[in-house]
């Protein structure tokens, strides 16, 4: 099979599961936001190596939003999927949920959205494979996707102003 053959979003799907330690958690025995950011971004990347299988690296984090906290002693579920491919670069799709290890309840604490961008040794962005939605559900999905993709690179061509301000730096014109 060629390495830019289409492939489905169900041949790279990722799970991961942690278990929340104090070590992870704050004061109130909730996680840590930036470890479950580090979970996920752990959890995008090996879904996103599966399906380009090139080193991948993140370029862009979006639409993460923390539904409900996750106490000390869940487990943690993370579940990552590619939502959309495009020349060099995949969004993948996370979600992380808790689950009571008593009980077996489970909730959806997490979501987000992540880009890699597929680079070789040198640091030269690769190729992907195309996508291959198998579902309305996955084209409408990679659809919403590319949306999302024109509003990050307007986005990013928009962050000079906030990043000057934040630097301390004026906008270069």
């Amino acid at each position: 099979m060629s390495e830019l053959t289409a492939k489905r979003a169900s041949d790279s799907v990722t799970e991961m599961t942690q278990l929340l330690l104090p070590g992870d958690a704050n004061s109130l025995g909730a996680a840590f936001g930036g470890s479950v950011m580090g979970w996920i971004d752990i959890c995008a990347a090996v879904c996103a190596q599966r399906h380009c299988r090139q080193t991948v690296v993140t370029a862009s984090m979006d639409d993460l939003h923390f539904h409900a906290p996750i106490t000390v002693g869940m487990a943690v579920t993370l579940k990552a999927r590619v939502i959309a491919a495009f020349t060099s670069s995949m969004e993948i799709g996370v979600t992380v949920h808790s689950e009571n290890p008593h009980t077996g309840e489970r909730k959806l604490t997490t979501s987000a959205l992540l880009t890699f961008v597929a680079l070789d040794q040198a640091g030269k962005k690769l190729k992907v494979p195309a996508l291959l939605a198998t579902t309305d559900a996955e084209r409408d999905a990679a659809a919403d996707a590319t949306e999302r993709r024109a509003d990050r690179l307007s986005r990013k061509e928009r962050g000079a102003r906030w990043l000057a301000v934040v630097m301390q730096q004026p906008p270069e014109v």
